[in-house]
Formats: structure tokens, C-alpha cells, sequence
């Protein structure tokens, strides 16, 4: 009986690290509800940081990162940095080490893929409101002497 469970839970170990083997990717797709922050990580060479906004709020209450710590109600509102975060702000204020991990770890948080906007991903504003335009004629107004 022993060798029955032992030879089981062999099979199962080795099942699920293959599965897990099979399906990992090295860049993170943001869920609903993540934040895709890239103001300033393409262009220093980093892939953009997904925040999962839905994994820190079953944790916290909103007032902890929007109103201790002064996070903007708005994707991009903040002006984060890696110089901020070091500092002991935004992130920094809960990831040094003791409380969460450290920043060392660049791909824990630097894990979206190149070129995606800053935005909250799959927000449903994005879809049901349409970009403003400036028609032509409103741009021709400016030029007139």
C-alpha cells in the first residue's frame, strides 16, 4: 500500500512539473484588473511592470496605497521611478525587504510585455468610451491669421 502511494504521488509531482515546465512564459500577461506601467521602462530597456492591483486590494484597503501613500486614481498619474522606489516611496514603502521583497528582483515586477501602454488592463472605460478626435476642421481654425 505504501508503494502504491508513494508511486502516486511520484506521478502527480512529476505531472505537475511538467505541466508547469509546459507553460511558462518568461514575459507576464496582465489580468483584468492589473496596471501595465511604461512611462519610462521601454525606453530605459526594461519591460513594463504589471501591478496586480486585485492582489494587493484583497490585502489592503484602498486608503493604504491611494491615500498613505499617495498613489493617483489614474494609470500613469504618478510619475513612479526606480529612484522614488529606493527612496522608500510608492512601492518602496512596503517592497524593501522586510515587509515584501526587495527591489533586486527586477523581473517579479518587470514582467510585461515590450510596448504595451500604460493603462488598467482590460478596463472596461477603455472599451465603452471612444478616444476623443479633433476633426479637421477644428485644426484648420488655429492656422487662420
Amino acid at each position: 500500500m505504501k508503494k502504491r502511494a508513494l508511486k502516486l504521488l511520484t506521478t502527480c509531482t512529476v505531472l505537475t512539473v511538467f505541466i508547469a515546465v509546459l507553460s511558462y512564459n518568461n514575459q507576464a500577461d496582465a489580468e483584468y484588473g492589473d496596471v501595465v506601467l511604461n512611462e519610462l521602462s521601454d525606453e530605459s530597456g526594461m519591460r513594463p511592470v504589471v501591478f496586480p492591483h486585485w492582489f494587493h486590494r484583497i490585502r489592503f484597503r484602498c486608503k493604504v496605497c491611494h491615500g498613505d501613500l499617495g498613489f493617483a486614481f489614474k494609470a500613469g498619474g504618478n510619475g513612479i521611478n526606480m529612484v522614488k522606489i529606493m527612496d522608500g516611496e510608492y512601492c518602496g514603502a512596503c517592497h524593501d525587504g522586510d515587509i515584501a521583497w526587495s527591489i533586486e528582483n527586477c523581473d517579479l515586477c518587470h514582467s510585461g510585455n515590450p510596448n504595451t501602454v500604460t493603462q488598467v488592463h482590460n478596463s472596461t472605460a477603455r472599451t465603452l468610451a471612444a478616444p476623443v478626435q479633433k476633426d479637421a476642421a477644428s485644426q484648420d481654425d488655429g492656422d487662420k491669421d
